[in-house]
């Protein structure tokens, strides 16, 4: 190995690093106020890759009709818990975004999907297919369970993964797909060449963790998730809705792991079943945090995304293992490291 291969194995990792951070912060924040160990986020990668992808083909992604199926789901159950509590306050707003909005998105699919439109405006198009499903997982999958202990939610979390995947080869079938780049031309650095999608990709990550926590910190809802997230308990005592706060956690995870999907589908070859891999990566990541911390999970996240370049020179075939290994001493150190605490809830 020269000078050259070794920065181009470089620039690799810190591309797949980039992606790997931004769904370990999504899995840590999802676990903090949810409690939620969340399996299916790296689904949200590939429906968000693969929906633009179809878009970009010309066809209507089966995401349209499953925002949809979900959303009827959802009014479903919402109006059964009006009837039963007498509350019918609030029903407007669930119609509003969990049935007139899919089907709007529905019938402008097709247009979406014709020749000519401009690849932002698809991009757009598929985050507002995408995010939706954040949102009406919890409540149909999470929300009646949130008293739950964590391992039940983490067993139901590999229930929805598989649900998820199946969905995922349903509606897109085995054939795996490209987007076209999101910005064209190459950027000479030293002896390397990088493309300009990897600056892309870089600084929308940068953006969006910048954007993170701005509305962590200047926002009355992202201080109420950090409130959630600290304790569910005084959050609840100070009136603070924590079946409100996993919804909008879950909306900000479907954000994240579309736009994490959009962004690398024009570098990788996406499959229905890419983001389980992605989603495992991006967990080890978040296991470097304890769950808990996000720096940390941000920092282990470049390490994952460098050592996996680097393995995939030298010992190609056992890459994915030498990544996945890495989690072994991770949790080792974190349990010796860590007090034992009861459940709060």
């Amino acid at each position: 190995m020269d000078l050259t291969i070794a920065l181009i194995l470089l620039q690799d990792g810190i591309l797949n690093g980039a992606i790997y951070a931004l769904l370990g912060l999504a899995l840590v924040l999802v676990f903090l106020v949810t409690r939620v160990i969340f399996i299916p986020q790296g689904e949200f990668v590939t429906f968000g890759a693969l929906s633009l992808a179809f878009l970009a083909n010309g066809r209507v992604p089966g995401t349209a009709y499953l925002l949809l199926l979900l959303g009827v789901l959802t009014c479903l159950v919402e109006a059964v818990s009006a009837w039963r509590t007498h509350q019918w306050r609030g029903y407007g707003r669930t119609l509003a975004w969990a049935l007139i909005l899919p089907l709007a998105l529905l019938a402008l699919a097709p247009m979406a999907a014709a020749p000519g439109v401009p690849l932002a405006l698809r991009v757009l198009f598929a985050l507002a297919l995408v995010i939706p499903l954040g949102p009406m997982i919890y409540r149909l999958v999470y929300q009646p369970v949130e008293q739950a202990s964590v391992l039940v939610l983490l067993i139901i979390s590999v229930a929805v993964h598989f649900a998820l995947t199946g969905l995922g080869l349903l509606f897109f079938g085995a054939e795996g797909w490209r987007t076209p780049a999101l910005v064209e031309g190459t950027v000479q650095i030293g002896p390397v060449a990088w493309t300009a999608q990897t600056f892309a990709v870089l600084g929308t990550c940068v953006v969006l963790i910048a954007a993170l926590w701005l509305f962590f910190g200047r926002t009355l809802y992202g201080r109420a998730l950090r409130a959630t997230a600290v304790n569910r308990r005084g959050a609840r005592l100070v009136g603070i809705s924590t079946r409100v706060a996993g919804g909008l956690t879950f909306t900000l995870a479907a954000a994240i792991g579309a736009l994490s999907g959009m962004l690398i589908a024009a570098i990788t070859t996406i499959y229905y079943d890419t983001g389980f891999l992605i989603g495992l990566k991006g967990f080890v990541a978040a296991i470097f945090g304890g769950l808990i911390s996000y720096p940390a999970a941000a920092a282990g996240a470049l390490f994952v995304g460098v050592l996996e370049a680097f393995s995939s020179f030298w010992a190609s075939p056992f890459k994915e293992a030498i990544v996945f290994t890495l989690i072994i001493p991770v949790l080792l150190w974190r349990s010796l490291g860590s007090v034992q605490l009861d459940e709060e809830d």
